[in-house]
């Protein structure tokens, strides 16, 4: 996609419990995030993995739905991510669930440049 930005936020690694960098660097994505589909140059801004981020106390529902709020309106947000928040869904247009039915995960894969990451 030539025409696409793609910026990556975050440890590196997968976390099970944020610690002080792990949340410092999701504010700084949540804030650049916030400049972009604030700008208004994108028509279409993907936040991926934003529910899980959400779901480990990265940063609170609240400022994301502020960020939903004031967006402009020719501005498509996606978020991604599982254990999306009851507020989230409410205050979305559209919510798709995907139920995982098998992963190569399991069978030992670990996570692949250019797919997970």
């Amino acid at each position: 996609f030539p025409s696409a930005t793609i910026r990556p936020f975050g440890a590196p690694s997968f976390i099970k419990k944020p610690d002080k960098t792990d949340r410092d660097f999701a504010a700084k994505g949540l804030a650049e995030a916030a400049d972009v589909i604030a700008a208004g140059r994108h028509d279409l801004v993907v936040l991926d993995e934003v529910c899980v981020a959400l779901h480990l106390g990265l940063f609170s529902v609240g400022q994301v739905l502020e960020i939903l709020k004031t967006r402009p309106g020719h501005v498509e947000i996606i978020l991604t991510g599982r254990n999306a928040s009851r507020e989230l869904i409410e205050a979305s247009d559209l919510v798709t669930e995907m139920m995982e039915i098998r992963h190569y995960y399991h069978k030992g894969v670990r996570a692949r440049r250019g797919i997970e990451f």
